[in-house]
């Protein structure tokens, strides 16, 4: 099953994987969270590969959802999103695969039949950072504010707030919900015992956790 909020998109992918009729059928298309819900629903694919952002909705939720209500289906992320971060955030979701849009249809196919095989599939392009973060991680070099608990996740809140941001901008940033972020900030509030994102803005700067 296939999911972008950009009908052209879904077309062109329809077209490209319409070559490989004997690896991968395509049951069904989706332009939203809500409309993906109830396609998987409806369809009960061995797959979806989705876009990270879907409009005004994550497909990082999308993810979550389906792996609580749907917890058989597969999600492999297609995005532009040429970041790290992005992929660990939607490991930790629960998707099994990361692929770039610049990747060709055989390259696509071979990830999705690795994927329906049981294993975790990551784009060639991001495999070699992903080793140097996790060796960064094993060596201690830890993102600020870990040593007071914080996540990654939450440590990039943070930083977006002292920047500035409001809510929406780091919705649009992290390429999240809007609900995720405030799950953040209510996280890192409590983890780090302030009230309000003035008392947070004003722990991160006197820590120094943002040079």
């Amino acid at each position: 099953m296939l999911v972008d909020d950009h009908e052209m998109v879904l077309h062109g992918l329809t077209a490209m994987l319409a070559h490989f009729d004997g690896d991968v059928v395509i049951v069904g298309t989706a332009t939203s969270f809500e409309q993906a819900r109830r396609v998987v629903s409806e369809t009960a694919p061995d797959i979806v590969l989705s876009d990270v952002r879907l409009g005004r909705d994550s497909g990082l939720d999308l993810v979550r959802e389906l792996a609580r209500t749907h917890p058989t289906v597969k999600v492999v992320m297609l995005t532009v999103y040429d970041d790290e971060h992005y992929l660990f955030q939607a490991l930790r979701a629960g998707a099994r695969g990361y692929v770039l849009k610049r990747i060709d249809a055989a390259g696509l196919v071979a990830h999705l039949l690795r994927v329906a095989e049981g294993e975790i599939a990551i784009d060639a392009a991001l495999a070699g950072r992903v080793a140097m973060s996790a060796a960064r991680i094993s060596s201690g070099e830890f993102w600020a504010g870990a040593d007071h608990g914080l996540t990654q996740r939450e440590s990039e809140v943070l930083a977006l707030l002292v920047s500035g941001h409001s809510n929406r901008a780091i919705a649009s940033t992290l390429v999240v919900s809007d609900d995720t972020v405030k799950t953040h900030i209510r996280s890192l509030y409590r983890k780090l015992d302030v009230q309000d994102r003035g008392g947070a803005i004003a722990f991160a700067l006197r820590e120094g956790l943002f040079q």
